[in-house]
């Protein structure tokens, strides 16, 4: 006879040799007093569903319940029940043992974050003794994820057809391995979104990947390239780009004007706030963050990404793979599930690794001095890859 559970509060409670047959065999709850167990709803739901449990006496309710009824009266009183023991099942059928983390359920001593909602432990390894290795926040497809402190968590996705998808989301900044210094005495052209430096030298295409030649099958012109506007600004705020002249300033009504007595990189740094808005700023305080740990950002657009990242390039002649997708996200952003899964999964079949860059620039930090703003911008980097438990 399988022994029968007593729902107090939000843990049920099991007598009889419940500690030596679920906490000391096979990892669930938390011992009480002699060898009494208390069980959180999704452990109790789990063991029930199992036939482990014979049934759950509810507090207003003097006759057990069978899981369909303790299931429905759990998804009512607890938050987000069903698909939290949707992750908790599969989890278990995959051969974890899992403590519950949320409160008010004392297994968050194992949790490093309020918003992990369980932790796997290494296989073979029990709550007593164990080292964490998922800490699991799940949620719906249709939830909210903020991304600030993502990294550590191991993220469970729901979907409407109850499949689940695993994500492992981990700190860390792209370094590189890049040699390359660019020259101090660039000069070019501000058009309408990019710059043209008519005389670059070799090196500054060929072996510091900055920007686009301007060429064609039947071209007479030499040495013409065409920079971003991101890579222009950064290049003007480190000194090495002045401008010979500006086309389409505000009040020249679309002229061009003479751009040697204005500061180049208020000047290009404006323009780009002018064609992307705030969304300039963060972009350029990532590329100068990655050009500066001397990786190579180059657009990353053809992937729906900010940017593309090259680590090692010793010469165009001789490019390698690019290694990482970046996407640049305010500080508070919250992913939705879709929006995540597409990105990680669209970086992972083009064999690259999926980053987010978090960074606060923007909005207050943006000014009439805010050309060196970006510079300084505090970043948190979120690598998001798929995985399998």
């Amino acid at each position: 006879m399988q022994p029968t559970g007593h729902l107090r509060g939000d843990a049920v409670r099991v007598g009889g040799d419940a500690r030596q047959r679920f906490y000391d065999a096979r990892g669930y709850g938390r011992p009480l007093d002699g060898n009494e167990i208390a069980l959180s709803r999704v452990e109790a739901a789990h063991l029930l569903f199992r036939g482990d449990l014979s049934g759950i006496t509810l507090s207003d309710e003097s006759d057990p319940v069978g899981f369909e009824r303790f299931f429905v009266a759990s998804a009512a009183a607890a938050d987000r029940f069903a698909v939290r023991f949707l992750v908790y099942s599969d989890l278990r059928d995959r051969g974890f043992y899992l403590s519950p983390a949320r409160d008010p359920w004392p297994g968050g001593r194992d949790a490093e974050s309020d918003a992990v909602d369980f932790v796997a432990y290494e296989r073979g390894e029990t709550p007593d003794t164990g080292n964490v290795k998922y800490p699991i926040q799940v949620v719906g497809e249709r939830e909210s994820v903020a991304a600030a402190e993502l990294a550590g968590r191991t993220l469970a996705v729901v979907d409407e057809e109850s499949d689940i998808t695993y994500f492992a989301a981990e700190a860390g900044a792209i370094d590189g391995a890049t040699d390359y210094e660019p020259p101090a005495d660039l000069r070019g052209v501000l058009l309408a979104d990019r710059v043209v430096v008519w005389d670059a030298p070799e090196g500054l295409y060929e072996r510091g990947f900055y920007g686009r030649p301007l060429t064609g099958r039947a071209a007479d012109v030499e040495g013409a390239l065409q920079l971003s506007l991101v890579e222009a600004a950064s290049l003007a705020a480190d000194g090495r780009l002045s401008l010979s002249a500006s086309v389409g300033d505000a009040g020249n009504d679309g002229g061009v004007a003479d751009a040697d007595s204005g500061d180049a990189a208020a000047r290009v740094v404006a323009r780009g706030r002018d064609v992307e808005g705030e969304r300039f700023d963060r972009r350029l305080a990532i590329y100068k963050r990655l050009r500066a740990a001397d990786a190579v950002p180059k657009t990353g657009f053809k992937f729906g990404a900010d940017f593309r990242t090259y680590l090692d390039v010793e010469t165009v002649d001789d490019l390698p793979h690019s290694e990482h997708l970046v996407r640049v996200v305010e500080a508070d952003h919250e992913f939705s599930p879709r929006e995540l899964s597409l990105d990680v999964r669209l970086a992972g079949g083009v064999r690259k690794e999926m980053v987010f860059a978090l960074t606060a620039v923007g909005g207050e930090h943006s000014g009439d001095d805010a050309a060196d703003a970006p510079i300084g911008a505090d970043v948190e980097w979120l690598s998001v890859d798929r995985l399998t438990p």
